[in-house]
């Protein structure tokens, strides 16, 4: 018997259901996470992501289908290299911070002087060097936040599973996690993150599955997933008439003031337009060909169901 290969999949799901009662939270699910990546977990509230997350480290059994990380079940063993960011935050309200941190570092088999080293690294890095001794619950939510991501993170897990690590954070901070994020993966680690904020993903994204009613709905790499939309969208930033949009090539146009997204009829050659704009006479600041967002993609394939 082998063990797990390098080219393995981290994640691997097939076939997996899960209902409570009459209600389906998750429908025929197969998912596969490539090692190295960032995969983007997309859906809106009640979708299943969370079941489906709680599903791969085992606090949920599925009512069938099967599921490996690492190539194997989820023993102790492959939990330790599994950081869990939950998205009901949990936390020792009456622990100082330090001694949290270093708590969940020791859980997770470190020494506790190293743990206490890696919390203060951590702690500096995000401007909470100065609240170690404090207690918990004399934090504001946003550093407590910032206090579980870093016990996620403290013992440098090959897996990352985050669900909604950026909810309620100010835009600073939501940087600065991101920031972390890719900063784990360039050292080898694999990230999923669940959310609803379909920007999020786009930003720092591999990869992305996206589920909508239990069921996923698409699948696969950034350019993989926006290639299925089969169209193309052209930004134009210009001054003067508009009478071009009026072109055979635009499907539907959305003028706001100096910047206009036009949505090019199938087939359509965007250069013809191009061509028509300046035989218009208006002046182009900007003519850009452009993928559609992700946004626009999940709302074509999941927005109705």
């Amino acid at each position: 018997m082998t063990g797990p290969k390098l080219t393995d999949p981290v994640v691997r799901m097939e076939g997996v259901n899960k209902a409570f009662g009459a209600n389906h939270a998750v429908r025929d699910l197969d998912f596969e996470l490539p090692r190295g990546t960032v995969c983007g977990l997309l859906g809106p509230n009640g979708a299943g992501k969370t079941t489906a997350i709680r599903i791969i480290l085992d606090i949920l059994g599925p009512d069938s289908g099967t599921i490996a990380v690492f190539g194997e079940s989820v023993t102790p063993e492959v939990r330790d290299r599994i950081g869990y960011l939950p998205e009901e935050r949990g936390m020792y309200q009456k622990m100082r911070v330090a001694e949290h941190l270093a708590f969940f570092g020791e859980i997770k088999g470190m020494r506790h002087g190293d743990a206490m080293r890696e919390a203060g690294k951590w702690l500096d890095r995000l401007g909470l060097a100065d609240r170690a001794d404090d207690r918990v619950e004399n934090l504001s939510k946003g550093m407590q936040q910032k206090v579980q991501f870093i016990a996620t993170v403290l013992h440098g897990p090959d897996l990352l599973i985050l669900d909604e690590p950026f909810s309620g954070l100010d835009p600073i901070n939501a940087d600065l996690m991101r920031e972390i994020v890719v900063e784990r993966k360039s050292e080898g680690a694999t990230v999923l993150f669940s959310t609803h904020m379909i920007d999020d993903a786009e930003r720092i994204c591999d990869r992305v599955c996206m589920i909508s009613g239990a069921r996923k709905v698409l699948d696969g790499t950034l350019a993989e997933v926006k290639g299925l939309s089969g169209r193309q969208d052209v930004v134009i930033e210009c001054e003067g008439a508009r009478t071009f949009l009026g072109h055979e090539t635009v499907a539907s146009a959305t003028d706001h003031g100096r910047r206009i997204e036009v949505r090019l009829r199938e087939g359509a050659d965007p250069q013809d337009l191009l061509r028509a704009a300046i035989e218009s006479g208006t002046r182009i600041d900007r003519f850009e060909i452009a993928d559609p967002s992700l946004r626009e993609i999940f709302l074509e394939h999941a927005g109705a169901r």
